[in-house]
Formats: structure tokens, C-alpha cells, sequence
């Protein structure tokens, strides 16, 4: 009897316990799950981002031959550093030719301003002889009263008189012409500016056959050779920028109410995992490209959805990384993960920023 009423109480007593614990782990789970929640939340984080860097297509500003190849692909480059030179020869001759045309320009100009001198000399002495053959015919022209002319002598002053002021105007064309030649305004001579333009352009190409690094970077998918034709304004390899490396971590639109730019972020790369790097937000994607609403034609096309299933959009959040360790250089593609370090660090780093009253 007292053995059947012990084994009832252990088994009451189990039923109890394992109430208790059933209800433990559901509010424990839900708890968790409330934890979990907020402070995926409060620290939004993503494994759906890769690390970027800018890069540009390294072009030539002039054409021709590949002469010297001083890269080798995947090598780190500097500012100013020669990556390759393309035959400067002919572009020196260029700037020889141009070299002389101004020089010739230079006798050119010389020579126009003597005809502008000599035009200014032409016209002066056909204003002399106007005033003298106007003089005369004023002299002669009371004296046809008097009868101590004819009246074909003062004719033939008039007409003196006319032809003078007539090439009078001549020679004033004739300066004008001379000093449009010579091409002056003011303090610039238009043909010498025009030859100095000439031989500065010329000067640039033959600048131009010299390629330099734009910035500190990393040379990649180089695949010439010296004797490669290289023309103008055509890549001939990519360098990547090493000056600011950054990741693009695509972040759930839900989660952007809680990032803002100048937030903090951790970031891990699967090619060290156990490195943590630090980062800023820079700024949060406005635009996706939506296929939805994209036009066939001139018909709108919409793709048919299910109504009950609504997916998140990613957008993206660049991230500028603040520090580089040179054992660990940044490759731009490896994958990250990210984690925005959210209100709670923003206020403690303003609070740390606020002088003490």
C-alpha cells in the first residue's frame, strides 16, 4: 500500500517537473527569440557582402608600339611610377617640326610688323600730299575771279585734290590689311599664340608616350607584351586602387531603418576569419534596378507574384574600411561579414566626443 502510494507521488512529481521544464524551454526559447530579434535589430548583420576597391582601365592618350614594359601583372604599383612607354619617335619629330614652324612664325610676324610700318610710313605721305593739294587748290581758287588762272587750273586742283584723299584711303586700307596680318590684339601676336599652341600640343603627346600611375595601386589582368600596338584611348589593363578600400554589404530593407551613415561596423573576411576590421557607414543604396516594370516595346511588363509571399529587397550599404594591416592586404571581391554597430555605440561615441561641462 505505502509502496503504490510512494511510486504515485514520483510519478506526480514527474508529471510537475516535466511541466515545468516544457514551460521553461518554451519561455526561454521565447525569450531568446526576443533577444535574438532585437539585437539583430539594434546590430544588423550580413554575410552577403564582398569588398570593393575602384578600379580604372589603364589607356594610352596617343597611339602606337609598346617600346617598354616596366609591370608584370597582379604587381603593386606608386604614384608616378612608369608602367610602359609607347614609341615616342614619331611624336618627336612632331614636336621638332612645331619647334621650327614657330620659329618661322617668329620671321613671319617680324616681317609683317616691317609691313606695318611701311603701310603707316605710305599713309603719312599720302596725307602729306592731300594737305599740300588741298592747300594749293585753296590758293588757286580765289584767283579764277581775278583772272590770274584759268578755270582748267583750278580743275585740274580739284582733281589733284581728290585723287590725294582718294589714295589717302587707299593706304589706310593698306594699314589695315598689314596690321590684320600680323595678327596683333592687343599684347598677344594671334599667329605666335597659334604656333605656341601647336608645339604645346605636340609637346603633350610626346608627355603622353610615358605612362605613370595615377595613384598607389595594384596592377591586374595584364596580358601585353613590348611590340603591342597600344591605341589611344583603348585599355590595356586594370589597376586597382589601393588608396580606399571599402565593402558593399547587402543589407535587408527592413534592417535600414536601423543603419545611418557615420555608424560604426565590424568586419570579418572569410580570408581572416579571425580579424576583425574596422569600418564606417558611408552612405545607404537609393535605387535598385526592378525587372518589374521594365517595358517591352511600349507595353509595361509586370511579372505575376503570389500574394502571400512578400520577400525583402537588399539594399546596398558601402562601408569604408578604416585600417589595413600590410600581413593582410584586401583583395577586392573576397566575401565579408558584417555587423553595423547601432545606437548604442553611436550615443557612447558622441558622449565621448561632448567636452565635460
Amino acid at each position: 500500500m505505502d509502496d503504490a502510494a510512494a511510486v504515485e507521488r514520483d510519478d506526480v512529481a514527474r508529471r510537475i517537473a516535466g511541466r515545468l521544464l516544457g514551460i521553461a524551454i518554451v519561455v526561454g526559447a521565447v525569450v531568446l527569440g526576443v533577444v535574438v530579434w532585437r539585437e539583430l535589430y539594434r546590430y544588423p548583420r550580413t554575410d552577403d557582402a564582398y569588398v570593393r576597391a575602384n578600379t580604372i582601365g589603364i589607356a594610352p592618350h596617343v597611339s602606337g608600339p609598346i617600346v617598354e614594359l616596366n609591370v608584370v601583372d597582379n604587381q603593386r604599383v606608386t604614384l608616378g611610377e612608369v608602367l610602359f612607354v609607347v614609341d615616342p619617335r614619331p611624336y618627336r619629330s612632331v614636336v621638332d617640326k612645331a619647334k621650327a614652324d614657330l620659329e618661322l612664325t617668329n620671321l613671319d610676324i617680324r616681317g609683317y610688323e616691317h609691313a606695318v610700318e611701311a603701310a603707316q610710313a605710305a599713309l603719312e605721305q599720302r596725307e602729306a600730299e592731300a594737305a599740300y593739294a588741298k592747300q594749293y587748290l585753296d590758293r588757286v581758287t580765289p584767283l579764277l575771279g581775278r583772272k590770274f588762272v584759268t578755270p582748267n587750273d583750278v580743275f585740274e586742283a580739284r582733281t589733284r585734290a581728290t585723287a590725294a584723299e582718294a589714295k589717302v584711303q587707299e593706304a589706310r586700307y593698306e594699314l589695315s590689311r598689314a596690321e590684320n596680318e600680323l595678327g596683333q590684339l592687343g599684347d598677344v601676336n594671334a599667329r605666335r599664340q597659334a604656333a605656341e599652341a601647336a608645339l604645346y600640343d605636340a609637346e603633350l603627346n610626346l608627355s603622353y608616350c610615358t605612362v605613370r600611375a595615377p595613384f598607389d595601386g595594384y596592377v591586374t589582368n595584364l596580358n601585353i607584351a613590348v611590340g603591342q600596338y597600344a591605341n589611344q584611348g583603348k585599355e590595356v589593363f586594370a589597376l586597382v586602387d589601393d588608396r580606399q578600400w571599402y565593402v558593399m554589404a547587402n543589407f535587408r530593407e527592413d534592417f535600414l531603418a536601423s543603419i545611418r551613415p557615420g555608424m560604426e561596423a565590424d568586419v570579418y573576411l572569410m580570408s581572416y576569419p579571425r580579424r576583425r576590421f574596422r569600418g564606417r557607414v558611408q552612405g545607404i543604396g537609393w535605387a535598385l534596378y526592378q525587372k518589374d516594370g521594365a517595358t517591352v516595346g511600349v507595353l509595361p511588363a509586370v511579372e505575376p507574384t503570389l500574394n502571400w509571399v512578400r520577400l525583402a529587397q537588399r539594399f546596398p550599404v558601402r562601408i569604408l574600411l578604416e585600417e589595413s594591416d600590410p600581413e593582410r592586404p584586401f583583395r577586392m571581391g573576397s566575401s565579408a561579414v558584417v555587423t553595423v554597430r547601432g545606437e548604442d555605440d553611436e550615443r557612447a561615441s558622441a558622449a565621448t566626443d561632448r567636452p565635460a561641462s
